[in-house]
């Protein structure tokens, strides 16, 4: 946990215009409030706000928030249930493989996951396992312009950007099948 601080607090926020700058503004002053609803009815319920958890700059005009890690997140919690849409990490425990799993596949949204793992082949099985549009291992990342990119359940849009796959969605097959005759 002390790692995943360490991590966030390393974020710097600011002005998206600078090039040190990690983290930007949320898009309006109701993304900032709902985020912050989010955390405020997370720590309500018994999760511990590790770091972050509160607006940044105030008096800029913008709309800015501290990454924030939660800990003591439990399923149940909306925060764990619904998308955020900011810089917030809520982390619930598990005992074993088949309990995180689990937990990672009961959601109604599936756009992407991250494994943290030494051990290639529980980071395998478990990619396997997640049902996620994308899953990344050991970091972040939603690939490149050549990568599929879009969720299963109710993430995304229904289909998907990049790659080849993205201009399936501008076709519709048909198979014509027509057979000669002869005169």
């Amino acid at each position: 946990m002390a790692e995943l601080a360490r991590q966030a607090e390393q974020r710097i926020v600011g002005d998206p215009a600078e090039p040190e700058t990690i983290l930007g503004p949320l898009i309006e002053a109701e993304a900032l409030a709902r985020v912050l609803r989010f955390i405020d009815e997370a720590q309500a319920a018994g999760a511990r706000i590790v770091t972050g958890g509160r607006a940044l700059f105030e008096d800029s005009g913008g709309w800015f928030i501290a990454p924030t890690v939660i800990d003591q997140v439990t399923a149940a919690m909306p925060i764990a249930r619904q998308e955020v849409f900011g810089p917030v990490v809520a982390v619930i425990g598990f005992h074993d493989e088949d309990e995180a799993l689990a937990l990672a596949n009961d959601t109604t949204y599936g756009l992407s996951a991250t494994i943290w793992s030494h051990d290639i082949d529980r980071v395998i099985r478990l990619a396997r396992g997640v049902r996620a549009g994308t899953v990344a291992i050991n970091g972040y990342s939603e690939g490149n312009i050549t990568t599929p990119f879009g969720g299963y359940r109710s993430s995304g849009f229904g289909g998907r950007d990049n790659g080849l796959e993205a201009l399936e969605q501008y076709t519709q097959l048909k198979t014509i099948w027509l057979t000669v005759r002869s005169p």
